[in-house]
């Protein structure tokens, strides 16, 4: 992604490089190379210009990343009416996890982000707009963000990757000393193996199952007087 056309005379004129400019690059790059490939210099390389003009747009990199991650949010449709809040929360849900696929680092920045930016806040209000709107009270609605959290976003933060674990060559060499120490950890990792009783994981089937569970309880949360304390 090269900024620069042939002006008056056969000069090169530089059109005005703009922050969204600089944010869009950036979330090619990390599509094309990986979110590791990110840095100031390889940026502004894409865009051919020298590195110190990136900061007029950018702070730094942490403000980079922030605009990235909010660029991938913002690509979600927020715009999901349907008769009901389940079914509109699912098609966003959904929608977030189609991004998320075609942005497959993205999940692992936005995990790091302080704070929301514009997109990622606008996205929150439509959710809980649809929450609200559905007979969710204010205390229920908090609770339903909590519970969906980054199932929202299209991606679940896992207590750990079982990936090692379905290596159908390592799983049944795990030492006898761990089998013995810890037997239930030992078993699901024989179990999720090719070949074992579980399988590999289906990641969007997982997804899918869990937003469904999610949303059944929420229905039966918006039926009830509250809340739980």
């Amino acid at each position: 992604m090269k900024l620069g056309d042939t002006g008056e005379g056969g000069g090169q004129r530089r059109p005005q490089l703009t922050r969204r400019q600089v944010v869009a690059a950036a979330v090619e790059l990390a599509d094309s190379s990986g979110i590791e490939s990110i840095s100031m210099r390889r940026l502004a390389q894409e865009l051919g210009v020298e590195a110190m003009s990136l900061y007029t747009h950018v702070r730094s990199k942490e403000d980079l990343l922030d605009g990235i991650a909010d660029a991938v949010i913002g690509m979600i449709s927020a715009d999901a009416v349907a008769a009901d809040w389940r079914t509109s929360l699912r098609r966003m849900a959904l929608a977030a996890r189609g991004v998320m696929l075609r942005h497959p680092w993205a999940p692992r920045v936005i995990e790091t982000r302080a704070a929301p930016g514009p997109a990622a806040l606008a996205y929150i209000n439509a959710v809980l707009g649809i929450l609200r709107e559905g007979g969710f009270s204010i205390g229920q609605a908090h609770t339903a963000l909590h519970l969906l959290g980054s199932r929202l976003l299209g991606f679940t933060r896992e207590l750990f990757d079982d990936s090692a674990a379905a290596d159908p060559q390592a799983a049944p060499s795990l030492p006898a000393e761990f089998a013995a120490a810890f037997p239930y950890a030992a078993e699901m990792a024989l179990a999720v193996a090719h070949g074992g009783a579980l399988g590999p994981c289906d990641d969007d089937s997982e997804f899918e199952f869990a937003l469904d569970f999610l949303l059944d309880g929420l229905g039966r949360l918006r039926r009830s007087a509250g809340p739980p304390s």
